[in-house]
C-alpha cells in the first residue's frame, strides 16, 4: 500500500528543509539603475517609521596605490567633514539634531556609510548621501584635521593596544603576494607623503556612482523614493579615474611560517592563521558553520575543551575573514596564568585535528544548523541590516537576490562537507602560525 504524506507532516518536512521558513523571510526589493552607473536597491518595510539609506563604495584597502596605503580608510574619516554646502563638523549634527543615528566603516574590500532617520526625512538622508558624492569638501585643513585622527586612532587601537598588531602581523604572512598584505589602516607615513591633488584624484574615481550600491530599506514609498534617488543623484557625473580591481592570486603555499612577536602583553597567546578561497567560493558556507563550530559561543568546541575543561586559555575565537579575493581564518586564544604559548597551540591543534579525522556529530551538526540560520535571521532583524545585505550581494555576487539564496546555500553544506573543508583548509602546511609572547621574554641583542 502506497504510504501518504498528511498535511502537518508534509508542512513540518518543508519547515526542516528550510522552505517555509525562507519564503517567509524573503526580502522583496526593487532595483534601479541611473545612467551614471548608480545602482539603486530600495527595500520596503512599513512596520516602524524609520529608514536605512547606506552607499556602498566598492573600495577599500586593497584597491590602493602600495605607496599609499590607508587611503579608503583615510576617506570614510574626511567625507564626515563636510560638503560644498553642509558646514564643516555640521554632517554628524544634521542627522542627529533629526533623531537619527550614522556611522561608517572601511575594510580590505569596501567603504560602507550609512544611516537611520525617522522615515519623514528620507529626503534629507538622501540629499546628503548625494552631497557626499558630489560636493566633499577635500582641502588642507580637512587633510590635516584627519591626518591626526587616524594617527590617533592607530595608536589606540594598533601601537598601544595589547595584542593589537594581530591582523597587521598574520595578514602580512597569509598575504605576501596580494594587496591584502597592508592593514586597513595603512601606512602613516604614506599618509603624510600624500598630496591634496592624490586624495583629491582617489575621491573622483572611487566615490562616484559607477563604483556605489545606494540601498534604501523601510518605511518608504517606492515612487517617492525613486524620484528623489532620481532628483539628488542623476546630475553626478561618472568618474573620471581608473579604478584599480587586483587581479592577484596568493600562490598556495606547501610549508607551514612559524613566528613569535614579543608585545607590551603579559599572558602569550597563539594565532593560527589559514588561507581561504574567494568570497564567492561554494566552500565558503561550509568554511563560515565550520569556525562556528570551533569558537561560536559558549558550548563550541574550542570553548568547552581549550577554555573549561583544560583551563589552557582565558579566551578563544575564530572567525572567517571571508574577503573577495580570498581572506583567513583567524584563529587565536589567549593563554591561561602559567600556560606556555607551545602548551597551548598544542591544545588547539589536538582539536582541531579531531575535527580533520572524524568531522562532527549529528547532535552537534543540528545545533550548528539552528545557530547559524538564528544568525542569519537576526541580521535580517533590522532595516538596517537589510540595507547593508542587499549592498553587499550587488556588490560581491552581482546579484541582490542572493540575500534570499543565503539560508538556502547553508541548508545544503553537509556533516561531511565540514569535514572536508576541515581536511582541505585547516592542513597544517601552508598555515601561518604565531606565537605573541611577552617583551620580557624578547632575547636581550
Amino acid at each position: 500500500m502506497k504510504k501518504t504524506l498528511s498535511i502537518t507532516a508534509f508542512v513540518g518536512l518543508l519547515l526542516c528543509n528550510g522552505v517555509i521558513a525562507d519564503a517567509q523571510n524573503r526580502i522583496e526589493f526593487k532595483e534601479f539603475k541611473l545612467d551614471n552607473g548608480l545602482t539603486v536597491l530600495m527595500h520596503q518595510d512599513n512596520t516602524t517609521p524609520i529608514v536605512a539609506v547606506s552607499v556602498m563604495y566598492h573600495v577599500g584597502s586593497k584597491n590602493e596605490n602600495p605607496e599609499r596605503t590607508g587611503f579608503a580608510h583615510f576617506f570614510e574619516h574626511l567625507l564626515f567633514e563636510g560638503t560644498e554646502n553642509i558646514g564643516r563638523g555640521e554632517y554628524m549634527k544634521k542627522i542627529e539634531s533629526i533623531g537619527g543615528t550614522l556611522n561608517a566603516y572601511t575594510s580590505n574590500d569596501i567603504t560602507y556609510y550609512h544611516e537611520v532617520v525617522p522615515a519623514n526625512y528620507l529626503e534629507t538622508a538622501l540629499y546628503m548621501e548625494s552631497e557626499r558624492m558630489l560636493h566633499a569638501k577635500i582641502d588642507t585643513v580637512g587633510v590635516e584635521t584627519q591626518r591626526n585622527v587616524v594617527k590617533e586612532e592607530k595608536r589606540q587601537s594598533y601601537d598601544n593596544r595589547p595584542y593589537g598588531t594581530i591582523l597587521m602581523e598574520t595578514f602580512k604572512r597569509t598575504h605576501q603576494v596580494h594587496p591584502y598584505n597592508w592593514t586597513v589602516i595603512g601606512s602613516m607615513e604614506h599618509l603624510d607623503a600624500a598630496t591634496l591633488d592624490e586624495f583629491m584624484q582617489f575621491y573622483r574615481t572611487y566615490y562616484v556612482p559607477n563604483n556605489a550600491v545606494l540601498s534604501i530599506a523601510g518605511d518608504i514609498d517606492y515612487n517617492q523614493a525613486e524620484t528623489w534617488v532620481r532628483e539628488y543623484f542623476s546630475e553626478i557625473p561618472v568618474g573620471t579615474g581608473t579604478i584599480n580591481r587586483p587581479n592577484i592570486t596568493e600562490p598556495k603555499r606547501t610549508q607551514e611560517i612559524s613566528d613569535v612577536v614579543y608585545d607590551n602583553i603579559q599572558l602569550p597567546a597563539v594565532i593560527l592563521a589559514y588561507n581561504l578561497p574567494q568570497k564567492k567560493h561554494q566552500d565558503s558556507y561550509a568554511l563560515s558553520m565550520l569556525s562556528t563550530y570551533l569558537t561560536g559561543g559558549n558550548s563550541s568546541l574550542l570553548t568547552k575543551e581549550v577554555v573549561d575543561k583544560q583551563q589552557k586559555a582565558i579566551g578563544v575565537a575564530a572567525f572567517p575573514l571571508d574577503l573577495e579575493d580570498g581572506g583567513v581564518l583567524l584563529t587565536y586564544a589567549i593563554a591561561n596564568m602559567g600556560i606556555s604559548a607551545d602548551t597551548l597551540q598544542q591544545a588547539l591543534d589536538e582539536q582541531i585535528e579531531k575535527v580533520i579525522a572524524n568531522g562532527i556529530s549529528e547532535s552537534d551538526f543540528q545545533k550548528l544548523q539552528a545557530q547559524v540560520e538564528n544568525a542569519v535571521v537576526s541580521r535580517h532583524a533590522s532595516v538596517a541590516g537589510i540595507a547593508e545585505s542587499l549592498a553587499e550581494a550587488k556588490t560581491f555576487f552581482g546579484d541582490a537576490d542572493e540575500v534570499n539564496h543565503e539560508m538556502e546555500k547553508y541548508n545544503k553544506v553537509t556533516r561531511e562537507d565540514i569535514q572536508r573543508v576541515a581536511q582541505q583548509y585547516l592542513a597544517r602546511e601552508g598555515r601561518v602560525v604565531l606565537r605573541y609572547l611577552p617583551k620580557s621574554e624578547e632575547p636581550k641583542q
